[in-house]
């Protein structure tokens, strides 16, 4: 476990992983992440790559040769990150190809995470760098679970989440069965801000976000106002899920997506795929903010 501190943010971060698993404030001890209880879902903060969600079958084609990759990827629960640098206010971590990566994804790589606190704000970058003689092709995002409710006295339905242009996007179904996108979608909004957090929310998996126009997404409460905020400039898609019965919930920015139901394997056509020439580097990166209301 590492940690950052400042006069008023506190983070740890898991080498498994590099996952993020704690933002508190310094002065109150107040906890803004989920707690990872495993009997409903034992993730803080998951990091995606190469993969975003699932793939049909779990398998990919590229150049006809097929590939098994597991949801999400092998970023997270990896033991081969390393912790590359630390200061005061910063984090780095790096995972590079070896011979089992290339076995289940055939490009060499460098993948880079950092941690970086700037007050009330902690920025979250990514860096991907293609090592290999061929164009490289791969999916990356977030996965944090914020709290909610965040104080005792206040309930799940307490919460929502407010964007901050009004919005008429749909989510994106997901088949319940095999975690595909499926060519179905439902209304979220109706030119309108936001979303009131309940549990049934989520029966149907996540809501998933092909065309938002905000970057900036708010979790509110009804008695403590605004907790924190997820900006996602770089990213263009958003995922927001939990479990139905957790009290947390995810706002998820991605650069990609699961594999859709008619999709046809090929990883270089998969909807949402980035690719990055051989040499090249890419960077991404999303903030979280929490309001300083909750920290003084």
């Amino acid at each position: 476990m590492y940690t950052l501190k400042n006069d008023i943010l506190k983070i740890a971060v898991k080498k498994i992983g590099a996952e993020l698993c704690e933002i508190s404030s310094v002065k109150h001890n107040t906890q803004f992440m989920w707690d990872a209880n495993p009997e409903i879902w034992g993730s803080f903060a998951p990091n995606l790559f190469p993969v975003i969600g699932a793939l049909k079958d779990n398998t990919y084609f590229i150049d006809n040769q097929s590939y098994k990759l597991p949801k999400h990827g092998f970023v997270r629960h990896n033991q081969n990150i390393q912790l590359i640098e630390q200061t005061p206010e910063n984090l780095t971590f790096k995972l590079i190809y070896d011979e089992d990566s290339l076995k289940v994804y055939p490009f060499k790589f460098e993948f880079y995470i950092s941690y970086t606190l700037n007050g009330n704000k902690l920025d979250v970058s990514h860096t991907i760098k293609n090592l290999d003689n061929n164009t490289m092709y791969f999916s990356l995002g977030g996965h944090p679970a914020f709290k909610c409710p965040v104080y005792t006295n206040e309930t799940y339905t307490d919460y929502s989440l407010v964007f901050e242009e009004k919005e008429n996007d749909v989510t994106h179904l997901i088949n319940m069965d095999n975690g595909l996108i499926s060519n179905k979608t439902a209304p979220v909004f109706n030119n309108n801000k936001s979303i009131q957090l309940k549990h049934d929310l989520f029966n149907k998996d996540a809501l998933i976000f092909k065309a938002l126009k905000s970057k900036k997404v708010t979790l509110n409460s009804l008695h403590s106002g605004d907790i924190l905020s997820v900006t996602f400039n770089d990213f263009p898609y958003l995922g927001i899920w939990a479990k139905p019965t957790g009290n947390y919930v995810c706002i998820e920015p991605w650069l990609g997506i699961a594999d859709s139901e008619n999709t046809n394997q090929d990883f270089k056509t998969k909807e949402g795929i980035l690719k990055l020439e051989s040499g090249k580097d890419f960077v991404a990166s999303y903030q979280i903010e929490i309001h300083n209301t909750h920290l003084v």
